[in-house]
């Protein structure tokens, strides 16, 4: 009887450990994925700033 206690408590303690070890996991891909797009999101606008100096250098280029 005791015996059996203790089996239920060990497996009980195992999958809640393996639950949290899901949950940990979910979170981190999510939070991957939310730093990826914040990376595409800066260098979207890194290229729109290198374009417009581009633009920037042309124009007083020929104004010279």
């Amino acid at each position: 009887m005791a015996e059996d206690m203790l089996v239920r408590i060990v497996l009980a303690v195992i999958v809640g450990v393996l639950f949290g070890i899901v949950y940990c996991m979910r979170v981190l891909v999510l939070m991957e994925r939310r730093v990826a797009r914040i990376e595409e999101h800066m260098d979207n606008i890194m290229h729109k700033v290198l374009q417009e100096e581009i633009k920037i250098e042309r124009g007083s280029k020929r104004k010279k």
